[in-house]
């Protein structure tokens, strides 16, 4: 369990928050020089340098965005140019990728980003790559909705690249797309020009989630304990019905996959602060504000409250919580993560996502008056505070990643082990580098009371 500091405050991080970027801008420019993005998308770091590994293409948008996130911390233009030029270059492909339901990830990351800098007015505003950059979104959120397999209750949802019969707790995120592409005014044409609504698509998937993926202590089975968090949910695409649990990256179905947890705490945060900018008459056709915001709450809290109970005390979870070695590691609970132990590893990209998920959260209950905010708020502050020091910070020039002790994919056994040790530890992730430095953003821009920062910025 995270033991909360309740003394924290953002504005205590800043000289942390300083170095963090420090190092980021070194590490950038360092992969920049030295990746031939003809040889794949970065993925993982192995002995310190980032490779690729083909399964799917959703780690592009990592790395050009990681840049026009450091840009956007520092104002230094030399990121700006890679990001926007990285961006330009390389991510056309993504934008009609049929294959995979990682655009939030790809797009949003990198075009988004540079919509969102114009529309804040970080850099110059240029009509020809702005509307570049809307015709993307609106192509991506495109994409996305279009990816969609009807539920038996008459609902749906963005299916995984497994197939239509998958439903990935990840794609949460991606949400965000849609979310964009709705605020863009673009819909989504299907067969006789049906028009569907990106809005409806977003609802409709999170309900099938916040359903099915995510647990509520109701007794659905045997291991249904509140918040925890199904990897994939499968589906007869027969006839909609729910099937069972499944999981690909996590150790089994009845078991949580702490990645998996954390994209749905930060997904469903994130949209809870997106409907309350939305007028009622658009949620009204889709059961009402009142209907949508609970049941994002309520998935959002369990969750939450779910990472906090089941991360070391330190804020960064092992990465399963019912993986078979953690019995070995007496009272992990209760200390700090120890990710050069024997056994289990820890998984510090669940909690680069998982931190800003839980400010997030504290920060919208704090608006609405809530004193549980104030929770959520430290518990995502302690996790990020231990992220901003070592053994996380990667202090290494020559580690290309920036938070260290990150799991892609133990199941398959991807991740490097290196020499002497038992288990994966010592590397990073193209997605948890680029979630610390979203996190630490955030964190940055609430201690020195800038403009609150979303996805969406002022677009349009």
């Amino acid at each position: 369990m995270i033991r909360i500091n309740e003394h924290v405050h953002p504005a205590d991080l800043e000289a942390a928050i300083q170095r963090f970027w420090e190092l980021s801008g070194q590490k950038i420019l360092r992969l920049a020089e030295t990746h031939d993005p003809g040889c794949g998308s970065p993925v993982f770091t192995v002995d310190g340098a980032y490779t690729a590994r083909g399964w799917t293409e959703w780690t592009r948008g990592f790395q050009f965005g990681s840049a026009l996130l450091q840009f956007d911390a520092t104002g230094d233009e030399r990121f700006l140019t890679l990001g926007r030029e990285g961006t330009l270059r390389h991510m056309q492909a993504h934008v009609t990728h049929f294959g995979v339901h990682d655009h939030g990830f790809n797009n949003v990351s990198t075009y988004g980003n540079l919509l969102r800098l114009m529309g804040d007015g970080r850099t110059p505003d240029s009509p020809a790559e702005g509307e570049l950059c809307r015709l993307a979104l609106c192509c991506s959120a495109a994409v996305q909705a279009y990816r969609w397999s009807q539920t038996a209750d008459g609902g749906g949802y963005i299916y995984s690249f497994n197939g239509p019969h998958s439903l990935f707790a990840d794609t949460i995120r991606s949400l965000r797309v849609l979310a964009i592409g709705h605020r863009l005014g673009h819909r989504l044409l299907v067969e006789n020009d049906r028009p569907v609504s990106l809005l409806a698509r977003l609802v409709q998937h999170a309900r099938t989630t916040a359903g099915w993926n995510v647990y509520y202590g109701l007794g659905r089975d045997a291991y249904d304990i509140r918040g925890r968090v199904a990897h994939e949910s499968i589906f007869n695409t027969n006839d909609g019905q729910y099937r069972c649990p499944s999981s690909q990256q996590g150790y089994s179905p009845f078991t949580t996959w702490t990645r998996g947890l954390a994209w749905i705490v930060l997904g469903y945060a994130e949209q809870l602060e997106f409907l309350d900018t939305l007028a009622d008459a658009e949620l009204d056709v889709l059961g009402g504000r009142e209907d949508i915001q609970d049941m994002m709450l309520d998935a959002a809290r369990a969750t939450a409250d779910y990472y906090i109970r089941f991360a070391a005390a330190d804020g960064i979870p092992y990465w399963d919580t019912g993986a078979p070695g953690l019995h070995r590691l007496d009272g992990w609970e209760e200390h700090p993560a120890d990710p050069f132990n024997d056994y289990e590893p820890v998984d510090s990209s669940a909690a680069c996502i998982a931190c800003q998920g839980l400010m997030r959260l504290g920060a919208y209950l704090e608006k609405q008056g809530e004193t549980e905010g104030h929770l959520y708020m430290q518990a995502g502050l302690t996790a990020l505070q231990t992220l901003l020091a070592e053994p996380y910070l990667s202090t290494d020039p020559h580690h290309q990643g920036l938070i260290l002790h990150s799991v892609y994919h133990r199941p398959n056994g991807w991740d490097h082990i290196p020499p002497g040790r038992c288990i994966p530890c010592g590397e990073s992730s193209m997605w948890g580098d680029y979630h610390a430095r979203e996190a630490t953003l955030y964190a940055g821009r609430l201690a020195r009371r800038q403009p609150y920062l979303t996805f969406w910025g002022n677009t349009p």
